[in-house]
Order: C-alpha cells, then sequence, then structure tokens
C-alpha cells in the first residue's frame, strides 16, 4: 500500500480520530476548491485507542454510515496512520536511478534504518530534490510503518464498503491543510512559522511548520473530554448526555461562568505551555500566526482567550472559508465541524496530487 503514491483520481478523505470518523470530498475548478460530499459520524468509545483502531468491526461500521449520511458515489479512500506509528527518515540517493531502480534499491538500504523486520513492514518513499552538497544526489523521504497499522485501517475502509487507494501519514495531510489556510492567509506564506493548535476528545497536538513542513510537535494528554466530564459530574448526566448538551446548549445559567470559561482558560494554558516548551528546544524564536484545530476550536470565544494567553495572533482553522460548497452538503454543519477536518481535509487534496 503506498504511502505516497502520486495517482491523481478522486478520493475521499477519510480521518478515523478518537473519537469520531470524518469523511471529505473535494472537487477543483480553475483554481478553486469544492465542497462535494462530508460527513462526521461517532465512534463507539473504545474502538480507538491511542491512535490505533483496536475494534475494525465498529470502525468500518461508523465508516458505512458516514459513507452513507456523505451521499458521496466515490468509493477509493485516502486514510492516514499517526506520526508516532511511522518512522520517516531523509536519507540520499543517487539522481540518475531510474524510480524503478531507486525503489529496488531503497528496498536493499531500507533494513540499516527501520528497526523492524521488513516482511512486517509498508515501506514507500519520495524524492524531495537534489541534495545540499551535490547535484549528483537527491534527498530522498522514506516512510515505513508496520503492516499491521496500515491493513487494519485498509480492512476499516472495505467494511465500510470503500477501497484504500492512499494510507498517508497525519503529519503529511495536516502539512497539507495548513498550506493552504497560509495561503489563503499571506502574500507569501513560505518564510512563515506557523503553528497548530489541534485540541481533540483526549489530545492535544502543537505543531510548527517552517517553510510549510512540520519541524516540531507534540502531544499532552488534555481535550474536549475533560469539558464532558465536569459537565457529567457538575450537572449530574450521563458521559452522552453531557456530551449532547456541551454541543448543543441548554445548561443552566452557571455553565458559562462556572465551567465554560475555567475550561477556555486551562486550554490556553496548555497551549501557552506547549509553545514554551517549543521555544526552549528549538532555535526558532517566534511563531507569526497560531491557527486553532480540533473539536474543542469551534468553542465560542476561544480564540480571544488563546491570543490574550500566548500573545500570538490566533485564528480559528477553517479549510474551507474560501472552498465554493455542493449543495447537498449542510453549509452550517460544514462550517461548525470545520476546525476538526484539517486531517481529513488534507487527505481530500491528495485527490490531485
Amino acid at each position: 500500500m503506498p504511502l505516497f503514491r502520486k495517482k491523481s483520481i478522486p478520493l475521499v478523505g477519510v480521518d478515523i480520530s478518537a473519537t469520531a470518523v470524518k469523511l471529505l470530498e473535494l472537487s477543483r475548478s480553475g483554481g478553486r476548491y469544492r465542497v462535494e460530499s462530508y460527513s462526521v459520524e461517532p465512534l463507539p468509545s473504545n474502538s480507538v485507542v491511542d491512535k490505533n483502531i483496536s475494534d475494525v468491526e465498529s470502525v468500518g461500521e461508523a465508516i458505512g454510515r458516514a459513507f452513507k449520511k456523505s451521499g458521496s458515489k466515490t468509493k477509493p479512500a485516502a486514510a492516514a496512520v499517526a506520526g508516532s506509528a511511522v518512522i520517516t527518515k531523509i536519507i540520499t540517493m543517487p539522481a540518475n536511478l531510474s524510480e524503478d531502480d531507486m525503489e529496488s534499491q531503497i528496498q536493499i538500504e531500507a533494513d540499516q534504518y527501520i528497526p523492524f523486520p521488513l516482511e512486517e513492514v509498508s515501506l514507500d518513499f519520495e524524492v524531495l530534490g537534489p541534495s545540499e552538497n551535490t547535484t549528483e544526489r537527491v534527498d530522498v523521504l522514506l516512510a515505513a510503518s508496520r503492516s499491521d497499522n496500515v491493513d487494519v485501517r485498509v480492512a476499516a475502509l472495505e467494511l465500510g464498503g470503500m477501497s484504500a487507494r492512499i494510507i498517508d501519514v497525519e503529519a503529511f495531510a495536516l502539512e497539507n491543510t495548513v498550506r493552504l489556510l497560509a495561503s489563503d492567509m499571506f502574500d507569501d506564506a513560505s518564510d512563515k512559522v506557523v503553528a497548530v493548535a489541534d485540541v481533540g476528545a483526549t489530545m492535544t497536538t502543537f505543531s510548527v511548520l517552517e517553510n510549510m513542513k512540520i519541524v516540531y510537535s507534540r502531544e499532552q494528554s488534555f481535550g474536549g473530554i475533560q469539558l464532558t466530564e465536569e459537565i457529567q459530574r457538575r450537572y449530574g448526566l450521563s458521559y452522552e448526555e453531557a456530551g449532547l448538551a456541551k454541543r448543543q446548549g441548554g445548561l443552566p445559567d452557571n455553565y458559562e461562568p462556572e465551567v465554560l470559561d475555567p475550561f477556555k482558560e486551562s486550554m490556553a494554558q496548555q497551549i501557552s505551555r506547549a509553545q514554551q516548551f517549543f521555544y526552549s528546544s528549538s532555535q526558532i524564536s517566534s511563531i507569526d500566526h497560531l491557527f486553532l484545530a480540533g473539536g474543542c476550536a469551534s468553542i465560542p470565544g476561544i480564540a480571544e482567550v488563546v491570543q490574550e494567553r500566548i500573545g500570538l495572533p490566533t485564528s480559528i482553522a477553517n479549510p474551507f472559508a474560501n472552498m465554493a460548497v455542493a449543495s447537498r452538503v449542510p453549509a452550517q454543519s460544514l462550517a461548525n465541524d470545520a476546525p476538526a477536518m484539517m486531517v481529513s481535509c488534507g487527505l481530500a487534496l491528495r485527490s490531485f496530487d
């Protein structure tokens, strides 16, 4: 299964996160993208644990429901494995090799870079361009993941009535989407340093991109689940009721000042801590812009709270801000879900490689 082989075919981006399956299909006409179909389908709890699919049937069924709900007729899909499950390495190879010769050569040399038996590994490579010191060699990005990480995603997609064409890496999918966001925001994004704080259900991932490539990424245990549990505890609701109330409203008047505001404050604190960690471990001393992503980025007023705390221009990530939207796509739901669709958008963009 190619991790990033270039084939220009219509693809649906399928992001399998800890709590939901997110499907997105894009088309392009001229320079403009259009959202053709999208859906978000919740996953049963514990079907994905620490970014590993632990219940392939439940995930497959959720993909099937999401596919049906989206109304898409496109079955080829791009999904992704977590960065933590992938080994990436930049190696140099002779520039005059054909792709087939390079593939054979990499297969021969790969075992020095990969700590698993090669028969247990899915492997792919991409030529990045000429090496810095000599024109006779090229830099090649090698990516490898244990085959079972890849196979379980392929199986889940097939159970959901789709077919896996590309298994990508979440970080590369995120780069694709950030490139889109940054080009909408800056005249020349290539020399900007941007960060993404993706605050999901259980995990916050803080990534920094220089020249539109991720140069730093760090996960910490913090997410929307903490808010749901506090609602559950405070108002005597079941976990499901608390999750629903969090999204749909209808909680008592003291909810905002006593529950939501402290959560927003601790979210800003987590991001500030991640930013400090980054500065202390990097040569980069300033970030130009922060994008807030993930389900928690939809909390009203959160960008202002974070911006005030970290002192950086901050905006909510909306990859669809400049896209057209097909008439069958519910535009309001799409806007609400947009910050959580970063990976699925990056995967859907693989259609245009």
